[in-house]
């Protein structure tokens, strides 16, 4: 017999959330085999079997928050043709996999099976001989907790005191639905509500013609993909173009740790990609030591790996500034928000053809307005405004820029 327990994850991560269950009470499972799949703050981390055997019982449901350490399974000794039949799919809980899940518990009636409790819940019970279903849960969404267990036979569990109607519309009427955060989306939230309240962020504006990079991209893009098989696109200029700028002003490129300002002497920047589950921010190693086609290459890869939910947690530790590009969705301008312990952060917008004085001329450009949102407790205006026109001139005069990186 083997235990399933819930790795270690990182440094900073101490528990996760039970994504999905890859294999159920009854599948043969092989060494190595993924068997469930953890949603943490960052990413999504598969857990294997350590043994080979028959999967005997499931510890926690999907979408139970589990522990670094936490037993979530049990793998059993046994084969295919001896593993026990998996219990009819219209008898199954989503919410409780366990019901379905456990051998030695008398936990028959399909009133039962039915009931919604925690993991921990539904062991108490089993050990006092108590029947779930008939646990009244102080929960008003009826999930059985531990406390209901503990308190039924020495107590009625009270029951939670209807809400105001006035207070919300009823769900079961199709006004409303509601939908539990995930976890990253609660994280993504708590850190960006913690950037907000704990530095003295201001944001600084300019606006780029992107006439000069547009040209050069169309004239350079067939030969650069035939000799490097990658597409020359826009997020190259701009982390080369970042990185200069961060060597000019590198405050930009730090961070506070206590009362030290901490100057990184690398360029790691993180790139922003949106996926289905919420914003993330793996890192390009390096960049300044990497060609136009690495860097390229580089994002293309990490973007995939986002998308398909592959990132690793290496792929986002780190990170020396951040750019995130909202003109992909058409955004004309933001304010974005600093990127963890960062001081600075680019974003890039839509690219909007203006009436713009050239000259004594007016005449339509492609034009870009650019953020930069930084720290003013490591940052002043003249590094702030500094950078973000050294990256404005860079950009306009590109041939320079791929000439000299």
């Amino acid at each position: 017999m083997a235990e399933i327990i819930v790795p270690e994850l990182a440094e900073s991560i101490t528990e996760g959330t039970i994504a999905q269950w890859l294999k159920q009470p009854g599948d043969t499972v092989e060494k190595g085999e993924f068997i469930v799949e953890l949603e943490t703050d960052k990413v999504n981390v598969e857990v294997i079997s350590e043994e080979a055997g028959v999967v005997s019982e499931l510890l926690a449901a999907e979408g139970d928050t589990v522990q670094v350490g936490q037993v979530i399974a049990v793998v059993g000794a046994g084969s295919g043709a001896a593993a026990a039949p998996k219990a009819p799919e219209a008898e199954a809980t989503p919410a409780a996999p366990q019901a379905a899940a456990a051998p030695v518990v008398e936990e028959t009636s399909s009133e039962q099976d039915r009931t919604i409790a925690s993991p921990a819940a539904r062991k108490l019970a089993r050990e006092k001989g108590i029947n779930l279903s008939e646990i009244s849960p102080v929960d008003p969404m009826g999930r059985v907790r531990v406390q209901d267990v503990a308190a039924h036979g020495s107590a009625p569990a009270p029951k939670a005191a209807p809400a105001p109607a006035a207070t919300a519309p009823k769900e079961d009427d199709g006004r409303t639905t509601r939908e539990k955060m995930s976890r990253r989306r609660q994280t993504i939230a708590s850190r960006l509500l913690e950037v907000k309240q704990n530095t003295a962020m201001l944001t600084t504006f300019n606006e780029i013609d992107m006439t000069n990079v547009m040209a050069l991209r169309s004239r350079k893009k067939d030969q650069f993909f035939e000799q490097n098989d990658v597409r020359l696109g826009f997020m190259s200029f701009f982390t080369k173009a970042v990185v200069a700028a961060l060597k000019k002003y590198p405050y930009v490129n730090s961070q506070i740790d206590g009362t030290d300002i901490v100057k990184n002497n690398f360029y790691d920047i993180g790139i922003a990609v949106s996926t289905e589950g919420g914003l993330v921010v793996p890192i390009v190693r390096d960049a300044d030591r990497k060609n136009f086609a690495e860097i390229e290459g580089n994002i293309g890869e990490l973007a995939k790996k986002a998308r398909d939910n592959k990132l690793a947690l290496s792929d986002m530790a780190g990170g020396s500034f951040t750019i995130t590009n909202g003109g992909v969705f058409g955004s004309l301008l933001s304010t974005p928000i600093l990127n963890g312990t960062q001081v600075g952060i680019l974003g890039m917008h839509t690219i909007q053809k203006r009436p713009i004085a050239v000259g004594d001329e007016v005449q339509i450009r492609p034009m870009m307005y650019v953020a930069l949102s930084y720290d003013h407790r490591v940052i002043d205006g003249k590094d702030s405004v500094g950078f973000l026109k050294m990256v404005k001139e860079l950009l306009e005069n590109p041939e320079d820029l791929m000439l000299n990186s």
